[in-house]
């Protein structure tokens, strides 16, 4: 039997992933400032590309959140 769909806790979740992603950004960008002539151009593409993505990702989270509080209203 499948279990009823709890969503009670979907936004804590959500701001955990979002603390997460906005932590791991940080990381990056304090890791190119402080290593920016030490690392390779593509080294640095990538670093960039990703935090990009976690941008891309934070938005998304955003939109869920969002969509969470009004269903719960």
């Amino acid at each position: 039997m499948a279990k009823p769909d709890n969503r009670a806790d979907n936004v804590e979740h959500l701001q955990n992933s979002i603390d997460h992603t906005i932590e791991n950004m940080n990381e990056a960008e304090d890791y190119l400032s402080e290593h920016a002539d030490e690392i390779s151009p593509q080294e640095r593409e990538q670093i960039e590309s990703k935090n990009e993505r976690r941008r891309e990702s934070l938005n998304a989270f955003r939109s869920e959140i969002k969509d969470e509080a009004e269903n719960q209203q």
